[in-house]
């Protein structure tokens, strides 16, 4: 399946500028969320084809949100890549035991991230 739509999940309004022109210069289609609420609410009307995760965020954390997706049948086939500044070795495990296919730590190298989405498609 190849990777058109990608939810966009950031807490800083920055992060979603720069990851979103990067993405759409790709000729990605892109949507946004700055909390996890908003995100199940985006996940909700149209199913992404992937989603770009930050962890660090208030109210319901990345992990939390990546595990409640990844969980759920009806979503659990959308690639999660975390997307964050937590680069610990064990922060990556834990991000991949909460489901996500894959980790990239801030600040982004946007060819490598672009890479990484189409390794998806």
């Amino acid at each position: 399946m190849a990777i058109h739509n990608i939810l966009l999940v950031d807490d800083s309004k920055t992060e979603l500028h720069f990851l979103s022109d990067v993405l759409t210069r790709q000729g990605f289609r892109v949507r946004t969320a700055e909390s996890g609420d908003e995100a199940l609410r985006r996940i909700v009307e149209e199913k992404p084809d992937l989603i770009l995760m930050d962890v660090v965020m208030p109210g319901v954390n990345g992990f939390q949100l990546t595990r409640t997706i990844t969980r759920n049948p009806q979503y659990a086939d959308v690639p999660v890549i975390m997307c964050t500044s937590k680069d610990q070795e064990t922060d990556k495990v834990w991000g991949m035991r909460q489901g996500a296919r894959d980790y990239v730590v801030k600040p982004v190298d946007p060819d490598e991230l672009v890479q990484k989405i189409r390794a998806f498609g």
